[in-house]
């Protein structure tokens, strides 16, 4: 289990080998990310500078209590604001540029892709698709970033459980998707993708939790986005090949 875990840390390094292997290939990866990770930064620049006044209107009922537990219950309230604001952050960002950079990511996947052995993967998502998985993602952000609000409130161990599971939650969540343009391209769908994902969480988990604390080094997420594409195709190929989906005659390539 732990093997595996790191196995999936490991196909995120590899991801950044891209940058030496086809640094001008990733640096169009740069181009996307960069100006999301701008427009989600100046939304949490504008959370951060306005985190007192939400604060205060959402918590009126409290304008009446002492002024030391009045204090104690809004820097909770503002904690948890922030802390479930970085998390969502996150995967707002992942969901916005992987549909705003499509066409460059593509390219990353398919050079990596021929790197692997694999001269025709099949057709990559398309923006229709893209956008589709970017809703998903945001839903499952929101829901992370409730789940880390919530485990926050909990006394003494809240701060650092919420942190835990948003990593987890958020991670997940990342490879999942990630790795889904791999899979999607070979038409693999229902009890066949369910099988490649049942069968390797702790990888995917592994890659997620690597990639989701690249992301929150600041500016990480703009350097990151490129080889964490590149990384989970990797992966994505590693866990095809386990079951043999990636060779000429395969059955999911039979069905193209």
């Amino acid at each position: 289990m732990i093997g595996q875990f790191f196995s999936g840390v490991s196909a995120l390094f590899q991801g950044f080998g891209y940058w030496k292997k086809k640094p001008h290939l990733m640096l169009l990866g740069l181009i996307p990310a960069l100006i999301v990770f701008l427009l989600v930064g100046a939304a949490l620049v504008t959370l951060l500078f306005f985190v007192d006044d939400l604060v205060e209107w959402a918590t009126p009922w409290a304008a009446s209590w002492d002024e030391v537990w009045r204090n104690v219950l809004r820097i909770a309230f503002m904690t948890l604001i922030v802390a479930g604001g970085v998390f969502l952050s996150v995967t707002t960002f992942t969901a916005i540029t992987l549909t705003v950079g499509d066409p460059f990511y593509e390219r990353i996947w398919l050079s990596v892709e021929r790197d692997l052995g694999d001269e025709n993967p099949g057709e990559g998502l398309g923006l229709l698709a893209a956008a589709r998985g970017s809703l998903w993602l945001v839903g499952m952000g929101i829901l992370a970033a409730i789940a880390v609000a919530i485990m926050g409130v909990i006394p003494l161990i809240g701060s650092v459980a919420a942190a835990v599971v948003g990593v987890t939650l958020n991670g997940t969540v990342l490879s999942r998707e990630l790795t889904g343009r791999a899979l999607d391209a070979r038409r693999l769908l229902g009890e066949q993708r369910a099988s490649v994902i049942r069968g390797n969480r702790a990888q995917l988990l592994g890659f997620g939790v690597a990639t989701q604390l690249c992301f929150m080094v600041p500016g990480g997420a703009v350097f990151t986005m490129p080889a964490a594409v590149a990384g989970s195709t990797v992966l994505a190929r590693r866990l095809l090949d386990e079951r043999g989906l990636t060779r000429a005659g395969s059955p999911a390539n039979a069905e193209q």
